[in-house]
C-alpha cells in the first residue's frame, strides 16, 4: 500500500506543476486537514481549494528530492518555489508529511522554511 501511496501523490503533484488545481483536489478526501506548522491549520477541501487560489497566482516550481512511504504516511522531501503578491519568487525547503486514509490525501503537516539560494538539501 505505501508504494501506491507515493503513486498517488506523484499523480496529484504532476497536477499541482499544471496548475491543474481541481484536478489535485481530486486526490484530497473531503475532510482533508492541512497544518502549516508555525503558521495555520485548513480544514476540508474547500479550505484548501480556497488557499490555493490565494497562494498559487502561479503554478508553484517544485522538485521532490525524496519520498519515503511506510504505511498510511509519506513524506516528501524538496524544495519549492513560490511567489509572493508583488511576483517576487523565493525559493524553500519542505518536509510534507502526508496521511491517507482509503486511497485519498487525508492530512498534511508542512514544514516550510526559506531557503538562501546556497542553500542545498
Amino acid at each position: 500500500m505505501p508504494e501506491n501511496h507515493k503513486d498517488i501523490l506523484q499523480k496529484a503533484n504532476a497536477a499541482i506543476l499544471k496548475g491543474d488545481y481541481e484536478g489535485f483536489l481530486v486526490f484530497c478526501t473531503e475532510d482533508t486537514e492541512w497544518t502549516f506548522v508555525g503558521d495555520r491549520t485548513l480544514k476540508g477541501k474547500q479550505a484548501v481549494r480556497d488557499w490555493m487560489a490565494a497562494e498559487y497566482k502561479e503554478p508553484p516550481k517544485f522538485e521532490v528530492h525524496h519520498l519515503v512511504a511506510e504505511n498510511d504516511f509519506v513524506a516528501a522531501l524538496g524544495e519549492i518555489t513560490l511567489k509572493d503578491q508583488s511576483g517576487t519568487a523565493a525559493r524553500h525547503a519542505y518536509c510534507d508529511v502526508w496521511r491517507f486514509r482509503d486511497g485519498r490525501m487525508a492530512g498534511l503537516q508542512a514544514f516550510v522554511i526559506e531557503a538562501g539560494p546556497q542553500d542545498r538539501g
